[in-house]
């Protein structure tokens, strides 16, 4: 599962990739801090923006991987 961050008038930056076999693999810049990633299962992944301000206005997208 990887979860992407779209500023306005921006393109996609990579926040987080994760998978059931491994941990969370953070982009420069972001952290679990700000980003946390709960795995409900397979094929429920929760991630949450702590502590929101006005800077995080994005829209974010997920996308998965079967393989």
């Amino acid at each position: 599962m990887f979860w992407y961050q779209q500023p306005p008038g921006n393109g996609l930056k990579l926040i987080v990739a994760t998978s059931t076999w491994t941990h969370n693999f953070y982009e420069d810049g972001y952290s679990e801090a700000k980003f946390e990633v709960n795995r409900k299962s397979r094929d429920y992944v929760l991630m949450t923006i702590k502590n929101v301000t006005a800077k995080d206005e994005a829209t974010y997208f997920c996308a998965a991987n079967d393989h």
